[in-house]
C-alpha cells in the first residue's frame, strides 16, 4: 500500500481557499442572488440565468478575496497542526 503523502504549504493553502470559496458561495451567495432577483424583472429563463451568473460571479470573486485575506492572516487551512520537523537519523 502506498503511503499517504502530506504537504506543508508555505503561505496560503490555495486548495483550502478554493474549497471554502465554493461552499461559502453556495451557502451564502444563493440566498443573496434569490433576494436580489425579487426586485429584478426577469421575464425569461435566459434572463434569469444571465442574472444569476452575473450576480453570482461578483459574489464568488468577493468571497474568494475575503477568504484569501482571512487565510493569509490566520494561517487557515492547515488543520490546526504545527509544522512537522524532520530529524536526522
Amino acid at each position: 500500500m502506498q503511503p499517504v503523502e502530506r504537504t506543508s504549504p508555505e503561505g496560503v493553502d490555495f486548495g483550502w481557499v478554493m474549497q471554502m470559496t465554493f461552499v461559502t458561495t453556495i451557502l451564502v451567495g444563493s440566498p443573496i442572488v434569490a433576494l436580489l432577483s425579487l426586485n429584478a424583472t426577469l421575464p425569461t429563463w435566459g434572463a434569469r440565468a444571465v442574472f444569476a451568473i452575473q450576480v453570482g460571479a461578483v459574489i464568488w470573486f468577493v468571497t474568494a478575496i475575503a477568504l484569501y485575506v482571512y487565510a493569509k492572516r490566520t494561517d487557515a487551512g492547515d488543520g490546526g497542526s504545527r509544522p512537522t520537523t524532520e530529524t536526522e537519523d
